[in-house]
C-alpha cells in the first residue's frame, strides 16, 4: 500500500488512456472512497454517475470539447466518465451557507472528486477532473433534472505502459503558504 505522501507526488491528470477494461469492483472501491468523503453538516451534497457503457460514455466525453475548444479531445480514450451532480444541501447547510456568503456544496465535491483520484490512483487508475464541458447536452445524456447542476466530470483509464510521471510544477511552499498571518 502506498504511503499518503507517495500518493500526492505520484497523482497526476491522466490525458491519454490505454484500451484495457476497467474491473467494476475497482469502481465500486472507488465510489465507496467517495460515500466516506466529509461534507458541511454531513449533507452529502452530490449524485455521482459513473458512465461506462461505451456508447454513452462517448457521446459524454464528446460534450467535453468542441471544434474551438479541444483541449479535452483525450476524453472517448477513458473507459469510464464520473459525472458529479451536485444535489441540494441540508437546511441548516444551507443557512451557513447563505450567512457566511459560502458556497458549501462547491466545497464538498471538491472533496468527493479528490477522493474519486486518490483511491483511483492508488488503484493504479489514471484520472482527470474536467472543468469544461457542455453541461446541457451531458443532463440531457444522462437524464439529469434540468434543475440540477453538474459540478465536475471526471476521466477514468489507465493510462499506456509508456505514459510518463511528469515533474509536477508547483509555487514552493512559502510562496503558497503562512503562519499566523497573510504575508
Amino acid at each position: 500500500m502506498m504511503k499518503f505522501s507517495e500518493l500526492v507526488n505520484t497523482r497526476q491528470s491522466v490525458r491519454q488512456y490505454s484500451n484495457k477494461p476497467i474491473d467494476r469492483t475497482l469502481i465500486a472501491e472507488i465510489v465507496e472512497s467517495c460515500r466516506l468523503a466529509p461534507s458541511a453538516s454531513n449533507s452529502q451534497p452530490w449524485k455521482l454517475i459513473i458512465v461506462d457503457e461505451p456508447q454513452l460514455k462517448n457521446e459524454v466525453a464528446e460534450a467535453t470539447y468542441s471544434k474551438a475548444v479541444s483541449f479535452n479531445k483525450f476524453a472517448p480514450q477513458a473507459q469510464a466518465i464520473a459525472v458529479i451532480v451536485i444535489e441540494k444541501p441540508r437546511l441548516i447547510t444551507q443557512v451557513g451557507g447563505f450567512l457566511k456568503n459560502r458556497e458549501f456544496p462547491l466545497i464538498d465535491i471538491g472533496i468527493i472528486a479528490e477522493h474519486f483520484c486518490l483511491q483511483a490512483a492508488e488503484l493504479g487508475i489514471g484520472t482527470c477532473m474536467l472543468g469544461w464541458f457542455n453541461e446541457k447536452k451531458i443532463k440531457n445524456l444522462l437524464k439529469i433534472p434540468k434543475s440540477k447542476r453538474i459540478g465536475l466530470v471526471i476521466t477514468l483509464g489507465y493510462a499506456p505502459e509508456e505514459y510518463k510521471l511528469r515533474e509536477k510544477i508547483r509555487k514552493q511552499t512559502t510562496e503558497m503558504s503562512a503562519f499566523n498571518a497573510y504575508e
